[in-house]
């Protein structure tokens, strides 16, 4: 077994699990979007991006690829977590702002604004299409084309796929093709209508005193003047 520690509690876990797993299994809630049980893990979004190592000599890695190591220290909610997390949320806000599944992601860390030029470009390349379509359907229809910002999802050369079965499964685990509840012609990039109250804890803490279970919603994480 694998000792580590997760949020200041110790946790033993199986010889090559992965930190998000590990984090599973105690009970604490990491935001994914590009990671599915039944596919490889692949750490495209960076969501699930938690904090190892001491203070002062830490580094972000995405949960869902990165091994359990002996004595390592995890932080999930930490200031610098939350903060990349919602930074990432917002680039995607501005890629893909129709999305619900990015619009809920957005309600729960508590992104507001979207400071980014927004795009409508209707994929933000998470690969989960690509991945079921060779891993589970065990077609390879569709996959990556090109680099940089000319990089998109499409059949080998742009002319339909031979070995494509039309069976959906693409669209079915699609995180953009679930729309908004406004509809396609949403007034902005942010919906708001189901923001959560703000979490008080980071205000106080460096991290989130509150991560097991719905962090920050209940707001009354207050530091004491007379517990200094």
């Amino acid at each position: 077994m694998t000792k580590l520690r997760i949020n200041g509690i110790d946790v033993e876990t199986e010889p090559g699990a992965t930190l998000l797993e590990a984090a599973q299994f105690l009970g604490v809630e990491i935001p994914t979007l590009c990671h599915h049980e039944g596919l490889s893990p692949y750490g495209a979004c960076r969501l699930c991006v938690v904090e190892v190592g001491e203070p002062g000599n830490s580094k972000l890695v995405s949960a869902c690829t990165y091994p359990v190591q002996e004595g390592l220290n995890v932080r999930t909610h930490s200031r610098r977590v939350v903060r990349a997390r919602q930074m990432l949320v917002e680039l995607m806000l501005s890629v893909c702002p129709s999305s619900k599944t990015i619009q809920d992601l957005a309600a729960k860390l508590d992104v507001q604004q979207v400071r980014f030029k927004v795009r409508h470009e209707q994929c933000i390349l998470c690969g989960l299409c690509v991945r079921l379509c060779a891993e589970q359907m065990m077609a390879k229809a569709i996959g990556f084309v090109n680099r940089g910002y000319r990089r998109k999802i499409s059949t080998p050369f742009d002319i339909k796929s031979d070995v494509c079965r039309l069976c959906g499964a693409c669209l079915y685990i699609c995180p953009c093709c679930e729309l908004r509840c406004q509809g396609p012609e949403a007034a902005g990039a942010v919906c708001g209508s189901c923001l959560a109250p703000a979490p008080t804890c980071l205000d106080v803490y460096d991290d989130l005193a509150c991560y097991m279970g719905p962090a920050g919603e209940c707001g009354t994480c207050v530091k004491k003047n007379d517990e200094r």
